[in-house]
């Protein structure tokens, strides 16, 4: 759609005597509006409200993106096309789930379609990357060569799940979605959420037995 052309007030002439000058308004700035406002001027075009859009929801984005697909080059590359079939379809978003929800189904297609397609089984990240808290407690060498140890297995054991599995624990554990929103990002239904974030749980805690 053609960006939206809003054209200022009619010129005047000086105030009459007693009469005061008229301020014009202030215009918000796009960060000071809230979604539902971004998201109408985004469907009539304004890139820059689509930016905010984007600005606001693409930590929690590439977060989900680099933990189902274990990389973060590929969360990079998944996050930028789903921005671009965002934008190219902001004019479809109803508002039947929340703005966050729909970008998040956007984001895990893209993963789950990047995962199909190269079969990649790389480890994923941990939280210890940047942005992690800062633990303040210093561990000996061996604990903490203990802890990464089970933070790899960890990893690497989340990337063995099936890809619909890991999705689903991925949005719930590490997340904290519900299941309803979990079944509207993945088009599953709630049940089917439930099993399989149950069969994911099962598998971990079998895989991490040892490190119990």
């Amino acid at each position: 759609m053609a960006n939206a052309q809003v054209s200022g007030p009619p010129a005047a002439g000086p105030p009459g005597p007693g009469v005061p000058s008229a301020r014009p308004a202030r215009v918000p700035s796009r960060a000071a509006l809230d979604e539902t406002t971004l998201v109408v001027r985004a469907q009539d075009g304004d890139v820059g409200a689509f930016e905010e859009l984007a600005r606001r929801h693409q930590n929690a984005l590439f977060r989900v993106a680099v933990r189902v697909l274990g990389d973060a080059t590929d969360a990079e590359d998944a996050l930028q096309d789903a921005l671009i079939d965002a934008w190219r379809r902001i004019g479809s978003f109803r508002g039947e789930a929340a703005f966050s929800t729909w970008m998040y189904r956007i984001v895990t297609h893209r993963c789950t379609a990047l995962v199909r397609r190269r079969r990649r089984t790389d480890p994923l990240p941990t939280d210890d990357g940047p942005g992690a808290p800062a633990d303040d407690r210093s561990p000996t060498p061996e604990r903490a060569a203990e802890v990464d140890a089970e933070m790899a297995a960890l990893s690497r054991a989340v990337a063995s799940l099936p890809e619909d599995q890991r999705t689903a624990w991925v949005l719930r554990e590490l997340e904290g979605l519900g299941y309803s929103e979990i079944s509207q990002i993945t088009g599953a239904g709630e049940t089917a959420v439930r099993g399989r974030i149950h069969r994911a749980r099962g598998a971990l805690a079998e895989r991490m037995r040892a490190w119990r």
